[in-house]
């Protein structure tokens, strides 16, 4: 987390105990170089490809971790605005509507409350990166086949924290002076997934209009970066699973 970030969000408020990694390992060494090409003001789009030599699952695992530290620590910052009286459902607009599935209490997807969902997303990822079989800490124990698959999930469903904050929520951002710092986590989140081809297209479309409550919005900086971007033009999303 960038000092700027620090200054301006409450860390006693972060919506999840934050993980960290071990000193003296590899995921500790590539967080610390990622972590610096950050601060040193580096073109994003060149801090997130994968480094000379390094291997492409701990290079992944670093940054869904440090992404889920990230997210956590703006919603955290604006969760007290964010209850099932002003956000009775997970959405994104009125177009948008996520659906909670978790094969366990919810076998089907299931509307919810934004806050109740919230809580299950975290819980969930907070399993996943703190599972030794998939999120591996011993040098040598590998990853498991599936792992990307299983950090594309988690990406995904982090993405949509990203939605409901700057569609329902972004006027507390603002008000926090908080707008560049959730602008550029979310930049950084946005290369670093379409780099590595984390998520798909059509599921970045919630961001893609301009719908957001800004007017320098993640999405019209992108327009400019990358004017020939093919946009999904397709009928609004059905309500679908995580």
């Amino acid at each position: 987390m960038s000092i700027a970030l620090k200054q301006v969000f409450n860390k006693d408020k972060t919506f999840r105990p934050k993980r960290k990694f071990e000193p003296g390992t590899q995921r500790f060494e590539l967080h610390k170089r990622a972590q610096a090409s950050l601060n040193s003001g580096v073109d994003l789009k060149a801090a997130v490809q994968l480094p000379s030599g390094e291997d492409q699952n701990d290079w992944v695992a670093v940054h869904v971790v440090d992404f889920f530290n990230r997210i956590n620590l703006i919603y955290g910052t604006i969760c007290e605005f964010c209850t099932e009286q002003t956000c009775p459902v997970m959405s994104g607009g009125p177009k948008y509507e996520y659906r909670w599935q978790d094969d366990l209490k919810y076998k089907k997807p299931t509307a919810l409350p934004a806050p109740q969902y919230m809580n299950l997303l975290m819980d969930w990822i907070e399993v996943q990166i703190n599972n030794e079989d998939i999120f591996p800490t011993c040098v040598g124990v590998p990853f498991p086949k599936n792992f990307l698959q299983i950090c594309k999930k988690i990406l995904c469903r982090l993405f949509r924290v990203f939605v409901h904050v700057y569609i329902h929520h972004f006027d507390r951002v603002i008000v926090m002076g908080a707008e560049a710092h959730v602008n550029t986590c979310y930049k950084h989140f946005y290369y670093f997934v379409t780099e590595m081809n984390l998520i798909d297209r059509k599921e970045l479309e919630p961001l893609d209009h301009g719908a957001l409550k800004t007017s320098e919005t993640p999405t019209l900086q992108l327009q400019r970066e990358f004017p020939t971007r093919q946009f999904y033009q397709g009928p609004p999303m059905t309500p679908d699973k995580p």
